[in-house]
């Protein structure tokens, strides 16, 4: 079996899509105990964190205070042919994280209780956005 899985998720908008059942899906079927499962996203205007996922205000939290860090519409901006949205999408991803590396252990994602893997959409997409696992 390939070590490689990619994963079509589909996001609703702008925000932290929880895709935890996902990666963990993908672990448990590839026949390895214990190991490092690797997530990247193939994007350049979304994003990938582990965050809270108990309490669904830690999310909204974590998206009202970037988008006041980076607003749409700033005057310095020249790269908006996609919308107000494009040029801050790309700045929220430099400053997050493209790619995350979770250990598993016993065929499980080794996560904190409240730990969840999330992508992060920071356009107001709506559509298919694609993860590659790499899982050994």
């Amino acid at each position: 079996m390939s070590p490689v899985h990619r994963l079509s998720c589909h996001v609703g908008g702008q925000g932290l899509h929880e895709i935890t059942p996902l990666v963990d899906q993908a672990v448990q079927g590839c026949g390895i105990e214990d190991g490092l499962c690797t997530v990247f996203i193939q994007h350049t205007s979304a994003s990938l964190t582990i965050q809270e996922n108990a309490d669904p205000a830690v999310c909204r939290d974590l998206e009202s205070w970037l988008n006041r860090l980076v607003p749409e519409n700033d005057p310095l901006y020249t790269h908006n042919a996609e919308g107000p949205d494009d040029m801050p999408a790309h700045i929220k991803s430099a400053l997050t994280s493209a790619s995350l590396s979770i250990p598993f252990v016993g065929g499980r994602l080794a996560l904190g209780t409240w730990q969840g893997i999330y992508l992060w959409e920071h356009r107001r997409f709506r559509g298919e956005r694609t993860i590659v696992l790499h899982i050994a």
